[in-house]
This record gives structure tokens, sequence and C-alpha cells, in this order.
């Protein structure tokens, strides 16, 4: 199970790229924004990653920030958007973006990514969960004509938060008690937790 990664890029190819971390290349499938993001970027850097394990694969999924990352975990959780589809979506728009099309039920904007079709689009814009998602994270345009009404964004989770709530996702738990555990163990253990307590509090929390 890897959350994280911190490496050189290696190489880029199409859906991905290879980190490599202290002489151990890392392959990561990527959307098109990590990957741009990541080759403008020199020396060594921050992948955020998310496990998937499957019988016949172990694939690592890396993202340049979290906001792309919980974007992801959020598309993934629609019927029939499995982590190819939701990679096509965030190389097409930025997380920002997705929430102010899924708010606004902008189902043309979401049609018109590569690859998705108006089928998958419709599914995601119609899915409750993905509608309560884009609550507080879409903002407006930047030429101010953005949806009237529609929040700021919500504050960012940290890298800790994160991780931890990657690791209990990984582990079987859905995302959602999985962050309300890990925001709760955050605030029993302070701002200075660390990732292994914060794992270790949220299971004795989701064990009971």
């Amino acid at each position: 199970m890897i959350g994280k990664l911190t490496g050189r890029l290696d190489g880029v190819h199409e859906g991905g790229c290879v980190l490599d971390v202290n002489g151990v290349g890392y392959l990561l499938a990527c959307s098109r924004k990590t990957l741009d993001a990541l080759s403008a970027r020199e020396g060594v850097q921050k992948v955020l990653v998310e496990t998937h394990l499957r019988q016949d694969a172990i694939t690592l999924y890396g993202f340049a920030d979290a906001a792309e990352r919980e974007a992801f975990l959020a598309l993934i959780e629609v019927k029939t958007v499995g982590p190819q589809k939701a990679l096509l979506v965030l190389s097409g728009l930025r997380p920002e973006e997705l929430a102010r099309a899924i708010a606004a039920k902008e189902r043309k904007r979401l049609a018109e990514v590569k690859g998705l079709g108006a089928a998958t689009a419709n599914r995601i814009i119609d899915e409750p969960a993905m509608q309560k998602w884009a609550v507080g994270r879409a903002t407006p345009e930047a030429d101010g004509s953005g949806a009237a009404g529609i929040a700021a964004p919500a504050p960012a989770v940290d890298d800790a938060t994160a991780d931890a709530v990657s690791a209990l996702v990984n582990l079987g738990w859905k995302r959602p008690e999985a962050l309300a555990a890990v925001t709760r163990a955050r605030t029993r253990l302070g701002e200075g937790a660390l990732l292994e307590g914060l794992i270790r509090d949220s299971l004795k929390e989701l064990a009971r």
C-alpha cells in the first residue's frame, strides 16, 4: 500500500510516467494535467498515490495535488466510472472545473471530455454523491461568470489526513466514513499527529 512517493521524474508516456525513487522506477498512471504539472517541475518532487489491487495487477495512480486525488476518489465511486475513465475526466477538467460543471449541471461541458461520452457524463452529474462532493469545491470562473450561489472552495485536506484516508479506503472502508473517522482522530490527536497515529486511532474508532 503506497500513499505517496518522492523522487525524480524519469520519463513520461501516454497515460502515465515513471518516477525514480532512490533508483527504483515506479510506473504511475496519471491524468494529462498531472503529467503536465510534473513535467514543468525540476528536481525531486512529491507525487500523491492511490494503490489499487486486483487479482491480476497492482496499479499505482499518481496525482500532482490532493485536490485531484480527492476528485479521482469521488469519481470512481460512481457506477461504471472506473479509474481509467476518472483519469479521462481529470485530463480534461481540473477539479474545480469539474465541481463547477457538476454543481451547475453542465452536461454538455462534461460530455465534451475526450473519450467520456454523454451517458457517463450524465451518470456523473446525476450521482448524488458527486453533487455533494461538488458543494464547496466549485469556484466562480476567473472572469466572474461562474454559476451564482456556488460556495467558496473548501479548506484543503493536509497530506497526513489525505494519506490516512487513502490507507483506510485501501483497507476496504468507504471514503465518507474513512474521512469522518480520520477527521475526528485529527481533532483528538492535534495538528501535529503523524500518519501512523492517525491511521491507528481511526481504525480503533471504525472497529467499535
